[in-house]
């Protein structure tokens, strides 16, 4: 990494069909490939929340894949904030 490549972050949370589908090992299989850092997990709500932190142009392709979803999920609505890098996180983890 540069001095001219910028960190950012992002909180997601995904609706749709996104429990039960294999969402979370598909979300943090796109982080490694990635090289981005975070968490996923399922919320009471049925929905997926994301954290997630790298280079910014990294973010925004990460993004895009996650709101495809895997092969036999749906995401019907994703609100995504952004935010400034804060290192927080080493790897990227599923949440039980």
């Amino acid at each position: 990494m540069n001095e001219s490549t910028t960190r950012d972050s992002f909180h997601a949370h995904l609706a749709g069909r996104v429990q039960g589908v294999g969402f979370r090992w598909f979300v943090r299989q796109a982080a490694d490939g990635l090289g981005v850092t975070g968490t996923v997990r399922n919320m009471r709500d049925g929905g997926v929340e994301v954290w997630a932190e790298g280079e910014q142009e990294l973010l925004v392709s990460f993004v895009g894949v996650i709101a495809r979803g895997p092969t036999h999920g749906r995401v019907d609505r994703m609100h995504v904030q952004w935010g400034g890098a804060s290192g927080r996180w080493r790897d990227f983890d599923i949440i039980t």
